[in-house]
């Protein structure tokens, strides 16, 4: 009996060491298990995190992009405010330019020059008058070198605040033009057969605002508003509703600053005018640049098509 107890215990002895290797190779792959599950995470997660790094990078990119687009348009809209109250645009110089100032400071020695009173004690009213003659000639040699294209014209955005029927003509109205400026414009135009008096009034439209001004039936036309015109029909050109008077109308690939004064001799508006027209989409253009109000829209012909800009 002692012994088949003894037996006994050698086998549960037996069994049990058994069961505790099994349960130590179960415990040793349920660790490497556990290791290899914990690298797939910290994979998972390196992945994770890349990927939002990733979309987080693109969102910043596009933030920047239309942070640029903004700050563009604002310069834009701060140049023709500038522009509209005298300030002269000034580019920046290029680097070449920037190399060659010292030369200027180096190269005038005023103190050589100055000092010789000789010949200028000798002949001082002839060389008054040959300083003075070479002043007043660069300016008109100045404005001819410029091209004559659609940016010597200056058309602004107005606001008629007043529109009535011409005392002495039956086809012109004569309207308070707010274009940006400290006083108003009178502007006549003969729109009486094709726009009524009511849709004249509070409206904004185009202007050319560089023409010589010039009496009509009397009363002095301080521009022209911009209209599409074909055959007998007439109508003003349309511009986005948000349009602040003053801001000037362009065409992009046409830069430059208009003239102040159109000068009449150099028929430079009969030069441009037939180049500027509506095409088949009914959009007002110069040799197929569009007109612009930069930052905020195109101006339009509300119905005619294949016409001229007058």
């Amino acid at each position: 009996m002692w012994s088949f107890t003894g037996n006994l215990s050698k086998i549960v002895r037996m069994a049990s060491a058994e069961s505790l290797k099994r349960i130590k190779d179960r415990a040793e792959t349920a660790e490497q298990v556990i290791k290899k599950l914990k690298a797939q995470l910290a994979t998972i997660r390196e992945s994770a995190i890349k990927e939002a790094c990733v979309k987080e990078e693109k969102k910043l990119e596009a933030e920047n992009e239309k942070l640029k687009s903004e700050v563009e348009s604002l310069v834009q809209k701060l140049v023709f405010v500038e522009t509209r109250n005298g300030v002269k645009q000034i580019p920046l110089p290029a680097k070449t330019a920037a190399t060659t100032t010292p030369s200027i400071s180096t190269d005038t020695p005023p103190a050589t020059k100055e000092p010789s009173p000789p010949v200028e004690q000798t002949a001082p009213a002839a060389k008054k008058k040959k300083e003075k003659a070479p002043k007043k000639q660069p300016p008109p040699a100045a404005s001819d070198d410029k091209p004559v294209d659609v940016s010597r014209l200056n058309f602004k955005v107005g606001l008629i605040l007043k529109a009535e029927r011409h005392p002495d003509a039956d086809t012109l109205y004569v309207e308070t033009v707010d274009v940006g400026e400290e006083k108003t414009r009178t502007i006549v135009s003969g729109l009486v057969k094709h726009v009524s008096l009511e849709q004249m009034q509070n409206r904004k439209a185009l202007f050319l605002c560089n023409l010589k001004p010039a009496k009509m039936r009397g009363i002095l036309s301080e521009g022209m508003i911009m209209c599409a015109s074909g055959g007998d029909d007439c109508e003003i050109l349309e511009i986005p509703d948000d349009c602040v008077p003053g801001e000037r109308a362009i065409c992009e690939s046409y830069p430059g600053e208009p003239d102040a004064l159109l000068n009449p001799k150099k028929k430079i508006w009969e030069q441009v005018a037939p180049d500027l027209k509506v095409n088949e989409n009914g959009l007002p253009n110069y040799k197929g640049d569009q007109i612009v109000i930069p930052g905020r829209g195109i101006a339009k012909a509300p119905t005619l098509k294949n016409v001229q800009v007058k």
